[in-house]
């Protein structure tokens, strides 16, 4: 483990449950920040998400690489006292409470900022601190709706639709991490603290930015951006197509054998292949099960026609292409198979550091953490014999 990451040397305190806050820390502590994730005796809520080995699922792995886990009962006594001690020191606080929640625990941000007064401190919530639905619950899919991306994700019958995976949240938390990345530059340059309002309603706008311009300068009415463009069934699955510029669209239907479509009067310019859209999408579902992806593909690609098979999450793992430009490293975590992790831009390899890539155990670090704040080993005990911590009851990972 290098310490020469952007972030080596800061600490942050890891309030945030579930995948938003937790994907924003994960990032911070994959470039070489010490993340303490505060956890509730039972753990963060997150890693029940789907399928559980032990106390972890594939979105709590995911989403808590690299960070140390410090499990504590915020109401008591010894552990208030623990946190404060890690907040005197922290760069960075993190929480995602619903709005006035970490206040009345007595670490909202005026809070620390008394006793860190350059501090860094964000909060991630759903619809934000302040405002009429500040304290409304919500989760990714009912963001998703709130926000008009299942308008914009729409099945062809019209139906809205939510996007099969939390796509919200997972933005949320990139938002996030470039927001606190800048306020770790100004704390750094200027000595200034600040207090990061992030919510996942803001986030989803943010990444749909262009469509909310796009909705109001066509009054409701956005169309294609251009066509053909979208997945066609095959005699043996699914290929998208891609033909934007009018060479793209002649040559597309010359070779798949339909020069009357190519020909088309009403298809020769842009505005006129999307008026005439169903036309074009009609003569596709028509002719392309005719042959395999895999022969669509031969006589596409060659002649700088856009196109490429639908996959599935296996069909990527395994593709030669991801392989040789080590796009995915195997990972082995506690309790589960090798897991793929997705190599980011900018950081090592995950292979070049497996180390930094595992997701601590429910209070993992408890004793380690305590041990660096002054505690000793009795003081920990009694600590843990009055449940204001709890240390993990699976065994820790076994040293490399």
């Amino acid at each position: 483990m290098t310490d020469r990451q952007a972030f080596s040397g800061l600490t942050v305190l890891d309030f945030s449950q579930g995948v938003a806050g937790p994907h924003a820390t994960t990032l911070l502590a994959l470039h070489g920040a010490d993340v303490i994730k505060i956890e509730p005796l039972e753990g963060d809520w997150g890693r029940g998400l789907g399928k559980i080995e032990g106390d972890h699922c594939a979105h709590s792995v995911a989403f808590n690489r690299g960070k140390r886990s410090l499990a504590l009962d915020l109401k008591a006594p010894d552990a208030i006292a623990a946190v404060n001690k890690i907040a005197a020191k922290a760069a960075v606080v993190v929480e995602s409470f619903r709005p006035g929640v970490i206040t009345r625990l007595g670490f909202g941000y005026e809070a620390i900022k008394k006793i860190n007064p350059s501090v860094i401190y964000c909060s991630v919530s759903g619809f934000g601190q302040t405002g009429p639905y500040s304290k409304r619950p919500t989760v990714d899919g009912l963001i998703q709706a709130f926000s008009g991306m299942m308008v914009m994700n729409r099945l062809p019958d019209g139906t809205p639709w939510r996007q099969g995976m939390i796509a919200v949240d997972v933005t949320t938390g990139l938002y996030t991490f470039q927001a606190l990345s800048t306020a770790i530059l100004r704390q750094f340059r200027f000595g200034e603290g600040c207090h990061i309002d992030s919510s996942l309603m803001r986030a989803a706008a943010a990444w749909q930015g262009a469509k909310l311009m796009e909705w109001v300068h066509t009054e409701g009415n956005p169309q294609p951006l251009y066509m053909p463009a979208g997945s066609y069934k095959t005699s043996n699955g699914y290929i998208m197509l891609s033909a934007m510029r009018p060479h793209h669209f002649r040559k597309m239907f010359e070779l798949i054998g339909r020069p009357d479509v190519a020909a088309d009067p009403d298809l020769q310019t842009h505005e006129n292949r999307i008026k005439n859209a169903p036309k074009i999408v009609k003569a596709l579902n028509e002719t392309m099960p005719a042959r395999t992806t895999e022969e669509w593909i031969a006589l596409l690609q060659p002649n700088e026609v856009f196109c490429e098979r639908v996959s599935n999450y296996e069909d990527y793992l395994a593709h030669p292409h991801v392989k040789e430009t080590g796009a995915v490293d195997w990972i082995k975590q506690d309790g589960f198979a090798s897991m793929p992790i997705a190599n980011i831009a900018g950081l090592p390899p995950a292979r070049e550091d497996p180390a930094r890539h595992h997701a601590p155990h429910v209070g993992e670090h408890s004793r380690a953490i305590l041990g660096e704040l002054g505690y000793s080993a009795a003081e920990i005990d009694a600590m843990v014999a009055k449940k204001a911590i709890v240390v993990p009851s699976l065994p820790a990972r076994a040293a490399e």
